[in-house]
Parts: structure tokens; C-alpha cells; sequence
């Protein structure tokens, strides 16, 4: 098909600085951060600051990792095992005795962090680990905790923090995605947890499967050839520009242009970041792309995550194969899901400092809630968003180190809480952004990621 005919010669022309290759620079949103010009275009933006992180891997443990049974034992926990405690209220009702942890623990590296004996290769990275180990939030339900945990809200339909982040800085790698997600296999609340919210619809997450085609319909369908696409975007592009000049505040077209125009430009960028052939069989091993299924496919999905922060992807969420939610036997549930992860995320840590990217890269590790010191149903434990553990690693974290305390059976957060908010802000403020000035105009009020709190959790920080 030739779409050309319906253009004259300056118009094509025009079309051809708007098209394929130049759809993302024209038009863009207005006001684009609060504290630049109007009118900034896609690309990078200036930080507030001087960044010590230029990418985000965010290792998403769906479901609500238990901290008692993995990074933060408590002896308590272990003395009183078969006490029931008054007054503790669990999401299921019904909660039974103090449960201990099923698993073993030792202290490792010169830090003496406490690591489970289901870790053993994770392990060996404890002295680049920030441990946060009174994190609370609001939700003991799946979904809304996740909204939480990944937009600063417990309702949907707002921005998520790598929309905020793509929005706030841009992207390094004009073709390719400022903001991808590697998906699990459950992902409670689907794709509003790295939606875009009211921001323009450029700044949403794009979710790559890593089993199957990685982007559905990305490659042209067999009856279309190159030149008949481009031809068709040139004409887009020509006509949205007619509409932008007409309506200039109309982001969402904008938006929408700019995505079109990124994923003709994925056509060609996509394959030579997705394709592992040219992997030495070393670095597969190093993340676990030998072992068993599980861990293979979780180790894919940290290799592609290296692979895209090194081509310049701003922000990689990444979440477990499957949710570490251990209502009937928390034994094996986490066993499973260590398998699944132990060596992937220590490879990930080496091979980014081995590549030289550990030190502008942030790693953040963690679920939605954590889990409860009592039983369910004799071997499980129900959801706790009161007090879980999140770590850090990599650009700006002050390895080895720790921050709060739970209670001493694990229940609560008891010294130096943290919230969802404060999380967020201490992500902006290593990627040189300073959360209270990276804000969005939206139905009469300015919006943050982070609404009207959250503090930067600066003993974490080298």
C-alpha cells in the first residue's frame, strides 16, 4: 500500500521530521517537570542533582517475602515457638501459635547480616547489601498493597514509580522503553502496577514476556513491507502535528504519537536486546541459565534486565517467577522461591560489578508485605504489612549496612519505620531527584510519587 499520494511534496517532507524517527521529539507534553520550561521534550532531563544512580532493577518478590525467615531471625521467636500471643489480628482470621523459622541461619561477610541456609550464594553478596528491616504499609490485601508498593497509593489509577522516574529524567535509550517490566507469573492488579496514571500515556511501563514472543505484534505483519509503514507514520505524523498546533495542551496525543514512534523504532532494537545467543556460556551459568527451570527463567529475566540497563533503560522491574505467599506451608513455599532466585540475583550483583555498572546501577529488593510470626493452619503464615524487610544495592547504597528494627518476635515495625513513601523517596533522591519537587498538575491539584510525606532513608547511604 502507498500512502504517499495523499501527501504533496512539502508535506511529505515536513512528515519526514515527524515521522519514524522523529515522532518522539515533536509536540511532547507540556511542562514536562514542574521546575523546567514548558514545552520539554522526550530525551534525557537534567536531575535536581548530582546522581549516584543512572538505573533502577527493581527484584519484585510477588506475594510478601518473610523477613524472620530469610534476612532477619529472632530469637524470641525461637524461644516462645507454640505461645500464642493475645491480641494479634491476622488478614485470615483465625491465627495460631508463634511459629519458628524452619530454616537455619549464620552470619556472613564482615557485616555479620544474618542470611538463611536457603540463600547460600546470595550469601556471598551480604557486604553490598543495605538492609531496611521496618518497612510498613497500609494494605494486608494483595493487590492494593501492590498499587502501594509500586505507585505511593493503595487505590489504582495512578503513576507508578518508574513512570515517575522515565517522566522525571527520561530516556537514555531513544529506541527502546525508559521503563520495562519483566512479569511474573501471577502480577495481582495486572498492568496498573506500572501504568502510566494521569501522566501522558509515554511514560507507562512496557511489559516483555521472557517465555514466547517477548512483545506481542511487534515484528510487521507478513503483507505490510517497510516502506508502506513508514509511509503511514509519516502521514500520523503529519497529521498529529495539524492537531498539536490546533490543541497545544493536548499531552495525551502527544503521548500517544510518541509511543507509536518508539515502537516502529523497537522493530530494529528490540531483537539485538532480547536475543542471549551472544552470552558466553560463563556469565549464563552465572546466573543460573544452566539449573532447573525455575531458576533458569528467573535468571533470564535478570540477565535481560543487565542487558537493558547496560543499553541505557532507565528503570527494570522484575518479578518472581511465582508469589512467595506461604498461607499453607511457608517452608516450602520459600524454599522453592529461593531456588528460584539465590544464584540469579547473586550473579546479577557480580556480573554488574564485574561490567562496571554496579556503581551507577540501584538494585531494590522486596515484596508487597511481608508475612506474620504466627502460624496459619500449622505451617503457613498470613500476610504483615506492620513490618517486612526490603534491601538495596549498588550506585550510592553503603553496603554492608542496616536501618530499623521489627519487634521481637517480627510483628511490627519498632524502631526507625519506614514507609512506602520514604522507599520511594530515598529511589529519587540516588537517581538525583528530589521527591518533593518532581510533581504533575492533575484535576486542580500537584501530585508526587510520594503525595505529601516520605523521608530519604539517608543511613543506608555511602
Amino acid at each position: 500500500m502507498d500512502f504517499t499520494h495523499m501527501l504533496d511534496r512539502r508535506a511529505l517532507l515536513r512528515a519526514g521530521l515527524c515521522g519514524a524517527a522523529g515522532l518522539a521529539l515533536c509536540g511532547g507534553p507540556r511542562g514536562v517537570r514542574a521546575d523546567e520550561p514548558s514545552g520539554a521534550e522526550a530525551g534525557v532531563r537534567p536531575p535536581h542533582f548530582a546522581p549516584k544512580a543512572t538505573s533502577v532493577i527493581w527484584l519484585f518478590m510477588e506475594g510478601g517475602p518473610s523477613a524472620v525467615d530469610l534476612f532477619d531471625p529472632k530469637p524470641e521467636l525461637e524461644r516462645r515457638d507454640g505461645q500464642r500471643v493475645a491480641g494479634i489480628q491476622t488478614h485470615f482470621g483465625n491465627p495460631g501459635p508463634l511459629l519458628k523459622s524452619p530454616f537455619t541461619f549464620a552470619q556472613h561477610g564482615q557485616s555479620g547480616h544474618w542470611v538463611c541456609d536457603r540463600y547460600p550464594t546470595l550469601a556471598g553478596c551480604v557486604d553490598d547489601l543495605a538492609l531496611i528491616k521496618s518497612v510498613w504499609a497500609e494494605s494486608p490485601n494483595h493487590a492494593p498493597a501492590m498499587f502501594q508498593m509500586n505507585t505511593g497509593i493503595i487505590r489504582p489509577g495512578f503513576p507508578s514509580a518508574g513512570a515517575w522516574v522515565t517522566y522525571g529524567l527520561g530516556s537514555r535509550n531513544r529506541d527502546f522503553p525508559g521503563f520495562v517490566v519483566l512479569g511474573g507469573g501471577v502480577m495481582k492488579g495486572g498492568a496498573l502496577n506500572w501504568g502510566n496514571g494521569f501522566l501522558p500515556s509515554s511514560y507507562q511501563g512496557t511489559l516483555l514476556r521472557t517465555q514466547g514472543q517477548p512483545i506481542l505484534d511487534l515484528a510487521l505483519p507478513s503483507d505490510v513491507d517497510a516502506a508502506s509503514q513508514r509511509a503511514l507514520l509519516e502521514l500520523a505524523g503529519t497529521l498529529n502535528q495539524r492537531h498539536l498546533a490546533a490543541h497545544a495542551n493536548d499531552s495525551e496525543l502527544a503521548g500517544r504519537a510518541q509511543s507509536f514512534a518508539l515502537a516502529a523504532r523497537m522493530e530494529q532494537a528490540a531483537p539485538g536486546i532480547l536475543d542471549l545467543a551472544g552470552e558466553d556460556a560463563g556469565t549464563r551459568a552465572l546466573y543460573g541459565l544452566d539449573r532447573n527451570a525455575g531458576t533458569s527463567l528467573f535468571g533470564t529475566k535478570c540477565l535481560l534486565a543487565r542487558r537493558m540497563v547496560e543499553r541505557g533503560v532507565r528503570f527494570v522491574q522484575v518479578y518472581s517467577n511465582d508469589e512467595w505467599d506461604a498461607h499453607g506451608d511457608i517452608k516450602a513455599n520459600h524454599s522453592d522461591r529461593c531456588r528460584e532466585t539465590d544464584v540469579p540475583i547473586a550473579g546479577l550483583i557480580n556480573d554488574l560489578k564485574r561490567r562496571g555498572l554496579f556503581d551507577s546501577t540501584l538494585i531494590v529488593w522486596g515484596g508487597e508485605f511481608g508475612r506474620m510470626p504466627v502460624s496459619e493452619g500449622g505451617k503457613g503464615r498470613d500476610h504483615n504489612p506492620q513490618g517486612f524487610l526490603m534491601w538495596m544495592a549498588g550506585a550510592g547504597i553503603k553496603g554492608g549496612s542496616s536501618h530499623g528494627e521489627t519487634d521481637e518476635i517480627g510483628l511490627k515495625a519498632a524502631v526507625d519505620p519506614v514507609s512506602v513513601h520514604d522507599v520511594h523517596a530515598t529511589i529519587l533522591h540516588l537517581l538525583g531527584i528530589d521527591h518533593q519537587r518532581l510533581t504533575y498538575a492533575h484535576n486542580g491539584r500537584s501530585y508526587r510519587l510520594t503525595d505529601t510525606a516520605g523521608t530519604v532513608i539517608r543511613s543506608i547511604l555511602a
